[in-house]
């Protein structure tokens, strides 16, 4: 057994360490490579900077104005130091100016870098930078930046920056390279710029010719050479972008060698170390594994029947280790059952709350469709009053009958409202949807809930400025706004606070309610809140804790009807001792506002045009009927969609047709106006409706709520009868 161990595992030490030697050289040459990339980078944007600053000095006022005084103190003010010269030239290659010189002063006449050459080769309109020069203002080595000049997209001149070498040795010092190494910056000629170790011995000579070779060859490499102090080096070198410099980064080919043998050395020893102790353990484990072998049995089980098992050391790491994992295996089950068991219950608790959700939603559709069909019959009733009240005022004369229809105007209006909040629990009425500010439309509340509110009660009420506008039935909203202060109300018989708060909020979207920008209305009172049996059934319809004939158990439910219509939801929290926080969401509308009611002046407008009428309730035509006619149309009746549908395909000419919603037959007023929109596209459609389940999504078609007014009426038909003629 031993023998069987010793012999792959020497194999397999031998293969590792040559593994390591290899990878360490790699990673070590890799690791180069890229220290001297990022000082290739480095050393670009050094000349960049430069750069720069010949760009701003291009672009210098003074300059453009041909002041070459003030150009000449604002271009010292910007060298970046006293080794720096700032050269302006003409077209023609003569100095205008130098900073290394008194302004006005003799200034050579030629050029001493290879600025020219590069300018034939590349082109001048592009930044230049030279190779290495001796100056003749300085007697030092030197290098230039230049720029071309450009006034109303022509070269008038060109500037350069010349700096001494040694400002890149500055740059490469800062480096931090190992004292081995040896770091260098040589320009397109092979001409050294820069060396980390005796860079004044050493500036301005050119490399190895086999270094020569390598960068024409490539932009990028290793060479293996001797350097010029002939010592054995592996060399790696970089391009720096645009110059054409390269910088190169020698290492001793021994340095090179020690670091990966080091690394593999100490593998070996590692490797050599683990094979004694590996011996030593095999006769160990050879002797003990009986007993450790048995306790992982038992372990194995009792992890089968489902018990936790208590992890013991055995001593040997092997069976330490699968000893634990068994424990460890245990205890995720265990646990994970209970997770199991928790997940079961929310999921029960969930199934619960969803249940009682959709009873809840069953319980307010089917009293909103009780509720919606007297609604219904209550409005054609109202229409028919509505309408003939309006025209007997038209025609009353005497003081004592127009009191007595205003009375009566007034019943209607009352009820109206009623049959307004007999649908609070059906689906909202496209015709009675406005747009609204929700601070206006609640300071608006606000009086009619102080009407209910006792003078122990403190009401406070904060509305952001920027609150976003809401698409709402506003009778709706102002019913659900005094509903909550009714309940606040009764929660507090000793007196307290209710709060509004009205605020934008963003939600995350959630499996109960959709996410998005809304409206937060908050009504919070510090009432003697809700035990958790009580909240849970707060919001079914006739569900009440009051004493019989005190309350109806309708204005929770009707207020979270009001935020279903409305698209958004309502939110209830609340607990013994703590008050009640009641959240109505209610959906961004990127809507304008929609513009109020303008007040009638009692004489019927006047219009003209065939208008199709059509509508099953004779109370209603009979109504209606006399103020078109009055009003100037010429009216064609018909009792059903059938018979309206018949007379526009036997070749009716109107000018609008106006219809009621719900009608018995085949064809009830959306399905006539989907059917006029298909084949008489230019035939306006005003639908009326007292209550329906149906929603007119048909385009361009309008809608009015009955009761309405016979002049809004008429004004609205008038105008669509005059676009269409």
């Amino acid at each position: 057994m031993i023998l069987a161990i010793l012999l792959p595992a020497f194999v397999a030490a031998a293969l590792a360490v040559g593994y390591v030697y290899l990878e360490e050289r790699r990673a070590q040459e890799k690791s180069v490579h890229e220290a001297v990339r990022a000082f290739a980078l480095l050393v670009d944007n050094e000349l960049e900077t430069s750069e720069a600053t010949l760009r701003a000095l291009a672009n210098s006022p003074s300059l453009a104005k041909g002041d070459l005084a003030e150009f000449y103190r604002h271009a010292q003010s910007l060298a970046p130091s006293r080794d720096t010269a700032i050269v302006l030239y003409d077209l023609n290659a003569r100095q205008l100016l130098n900073t290394r010189a008194p302004l006005g002063s003799a200034l050579p006449a030629q050029r001493f870098s290879n600025i020219g050459e590069l300018m034939k080769q590349h082109g001048a309109d592009r930044t230049l930078v030279s190779d290495l020069y001796a100056a003749p203002l300085g007697s030092r080595y030197d290098y230039v930046i230049q720029v071309p000049v450009r006034r109303d997209g022509r070269i008038t001149h060109f500037l350069s920056l010349s700096s001494n070498a040694s400002s890149m040795q500055d740059l490469l010092e800062r480096q931090g390279f190992p004292d081995q190494w040896q770091a260098v910056i040589v320009d397109r000629g092979g001409h050294i710029i820069a060396r980390l170790q005796e860079a004044e011995k050493f500036r301005g000579r050119l490399v190895r010719d086999a270094v020569l070779r390598k960068f024409a060859a490539m932009p990028d490499g290793m060479v293996s050479a001797t350097n010029l102090a002939g010592i054995p080096m592996h060399g790696y070198f970089s391009t720096v972008p645009d110059s054409g410099w390269r910088v190169m980064v020698t290492i001793p080919q021994e340095e090179m060698r020690r670091v990966p043998q080091r690394a593999a050395a100490f593998l070996a020893a590692i490797m050599a170390l683990l094979l004694v102790l590996a011996v030593a353990v095999a006769r160990w484990f050879g002797q003990r594994a009986l007993a450790p072998i048995d306790y992982l049995a038992r372990s194995a089980e009792e992890l089968g029947q489902g018990r936790e098992v208590a992890y013991a050391p055995q001593r040997v790491h092997e069976f330490d280790a699968v000893a634990r994992r068994l424990a460890e295996a245990s205890g995720k089950i265990l646990r994970a059952q209970g997770e199991l068991e928790r997940r079961v219950a929310e999921a029960v608790a969930d199934s619960e709350r969803a249940q009682n959700a959709l009873l809840r939603g069953q319980k307010l559709e089917a009293l909103g469709r009780l509720t919606g069909g007297i609604a219904h019959e209550f409005n054609n009733l109202l229409q028919t009053l509505t309408t003939a009240l309006q025209m007997a005022s038209l025609t009353a004369t005497q003081p004592r009958v127009q009191s007595l229809l205003d009375t009566c105007k007034r019943t209607v209006g009352r009820a109206a409202a009623l049959t307004t909040r007999l649908g609070s629990f059906g689906r909202v009425q496209d015709a009675k949807l406005l747009t609204v500010d929700p601070c206006e439309q609640v300071r608006n509340s606000v009086q009619l809930m102080r009407g209910v509110l006792r003078q122990d009660i403190d009401l406070q009420v904060s509305c952001a400025a920027d609150a976003w506008p809401v698409t709402v039935d506003p009778l709706q909203f102002d019913l659900a706004l005094l509903n909550l202060a009714i309940n606040a109300r009764d929660a507090m018989p000793s007196g307290g606070r209710l709060a509004i708060d009205v605020r934008n909020v963003a939600l995350e979207t959630t499996a109960e309610r959709a996410g998005g920008e809304c409206v937060r209305v908050r009504l919070a009172d510090s009432g003697a809140g809700m035990p958790p049996e009580v909240l849970a059934r707060a919001l079914d319809p006739f569900f009440t804790t009051k004493a019989p004939g005190e309350g109806t158990g309708l204005g929770l439910p009707q207020a979270y009807a009001f935020a279903t219509q409305s698209q958004g939801h309502l939110a209830l929290a609340s607990s013994v001792g703590a008050g009640t926080t009641v959240d109505i969401f209610l959906p961004r509308s990127r809507q304008a506002l929609s513009p109020t009611a303008a007040a009638k002046d009692g004489v019927l407008p006047r219009a003209a045009g065939r208008v199709l009428f059509v509508e099953d309730d004779p109370l209603v035509r009979e109504a209606v009927l006399p103020g078109l006619e009055e009003s100037g149309f010429d009216v064609v009746v018909a009792a059903s969609g059938d018979e309206a549908l018949a007379m526009i395909e036997g070749g009716l000419d109107a000018d609008v047709v106006f219809s009621d919603v719900v009608m018995p037959g085949r064809v009830s007023g959306i399905d006539l106006a989907a059917i006029l929109h298909e084949r008489r596209p230019g035939l306006p459609v005003v639908l009326a409706t007292g209550y329906t389940d149906q929603r007119a999504v048909v385009p361009g078609v309008q809608v009015l709520a009955k009761p309405y007014e016979i002049g809004q009426l008429i004004e609205l038909l008038g105008s669509l009868a005059r676009a269409n003629t």
